[in-house]
């Protein structure tokens, strides 16, 4: 119950600020934020359970689509998780190979997240340059494993894909063009005046919340916390390759823009580092159809930070349970507690600040009413059933929609 001083706005699920469907519930006085409720669950697309009825091989494809932008990272975290359960162990050329897509994608992430940054407080000048440089990497990627976005280099035991000296040297070459550029990114982040006001201050988590909130990724480093999978339980080829923990203490926006822009420079020497020392031999090991009984938990340091997967196997070709945590799941708390006797106005950059997945993020949550079987398990098919019929009731009939478009295909 708020006073006559105090209302309440949505925004979203559907808002310019936002590029993914989210809900947020903000309480205000005048321009000022009380405290702000956040709705998951808009964009759940039942993943996990999806995962749980098809088979290892299946779900490395589907696992890769849990997020657009950290495709390898999710795909690199289960396939570790299984490979740890099934007591593989990977080639070293493999292991590289992962490495170097990780950074490549890394560099992808934080050069998109500089645009929208950018773009958020009105500085498109920004967002211009850093999404042309964007187009270097994923030209890269797209020679290396064929596709820009969700790459396919993944398989249980290995890699689907080598590196040639041709494509190594193009990349090298990608490096010195992306290192010059990135240069001047710290410039910018160092010496403009725009950036340094707008951000400075904005969106304040100290290093005590961090601990609390248990914040990852480049939100918890820009508050001085030197936390970082790749070093703390280093997988892939990490622990072979020298590079700096990125950390600021501003504990604000402008420290997260800070970390992202000197973390580039470190993903170009790990990349340089990689190619270097790349081992020879086989980029996979055969793997076995069915994955022995146990259970096994991965960690991966993706852009935004800590992605974790749950794995649990009975034997059989399809995993019995598969959990996913990603990044953005761990830093929502924090938003909430940045947000917190903040101004409407910043809304949009706190919450970009900390670079939100909010497809990677949703879960749906079921309440069993008083009385009923609590140990029921929602099975794929009942979920599907369960999500068109929810979606009816919200005006919403898909059978009409396919209906629409099975027509025009047949045109």
């Amino acid at each position: 119950m708020h006073n006559s001083e105090e209302f309440r706005i949505p925004i979203g699920p559907q808002h310019p600020a936002l590029k993914e469907p989210e809900g947020f519930s903000v309480a205000l006085k005048g321009e000022k934020i009380l405290g702000v409720d956040i709705r998951l669950g808009y964009n759940h697309r039942g993943i996990e359970k999806a995962a749980e009825e098809r088979s290892y091989i299946q779900d490395i494809y589907l696992i890769e689509r849990v997020c657009g932008i950290c495709s390898h990272s999710h795909s690199t975290c289960f396939v570790q998780t299984v490979e740890e359960i099934a007591g593989l162990t990977v080639p070293a050329r493999a292991l590289y190979i992962r490495t170097i897509i990780a950074e490549l994608e890394r560099v992808h992430s934080h050069l998109l997240w500089l645009g929208v940054a950018g773009h958020e407080i009105g500085f498109d000048t920004l967002l211009m340059y850093s999404w042309r440089d964007r187009e270097v990497v994923m030209d890269i990627l797209a020679l290396v494993t064929g596709n820009r976005v969700n790459y396919g280099m993944n398989t249980i035991g290995g890699v689907r894909r080598d590196i040639s000296l041709q494509q190594a040297q193009e990349i090298l070459k990608a490096m010195d063009i992306l290192e010059e550029r990135t240069k001047y990114y710290i410039e910018v982040a160092t010496n403009e005046t725009t950036i340094i006001k707008r951000l400075s201050g904005v969106g304040v988590l100290s290093r005590e919340d961090v601990l609390l909130l248990d914040a990852v990724g480049p939100t918890a480093r820009a508050s001085g916390v030197k936390r970082d999978v790749r070093v703390d339980d280093p997988y892939a080829a990490y622990g072979e390759l020298t590079f700096n923990v990125i950390t600021d203490d501003h504990c604000d926006v402008y420290g997260r823009t800070v970390v992202r822009v000197k973390e580039l420079l470190e993903s170009y020497k790990i990349i340089r580092q990689a190619l270097k020392n790349l081992p020879a031999g086989p980029i996979a090991i055969r793997a076995p159809r069915k994955i022995p009984a146990g259970e096994a938990l991965g960690r991966y340091e993706a852009p935004r930070g800590e992605d974790v997967h749950y794995v649990k196997s009975n034997g059989t070709e399809k995993p019995e349970r598969v959990k996913i945590r990603a990044p953005t799941l761990a830093n929502v708390q924090a938003v909430k507690h940045m947000l917190r006797d903040r101004f409407l106005a910043d809304m949009p950059i706190v919450v970009a600040a900390i670079d939100p997945c909010f497809s990677c993020t949703d879960r749906m949550v079921r309440l069993a009413e008083q009385g009923s079987d609590k140990s029921k398990i929602i099975s794929w098919p009942s979920l599907h059933a369960y999500s068109i019929e929810w979606h009816k009731k919200q005006g919403i009939d898909f059978s009409e929609l396919n209906k629409k478009l099975a027509a025009r295909l047949a045109r």
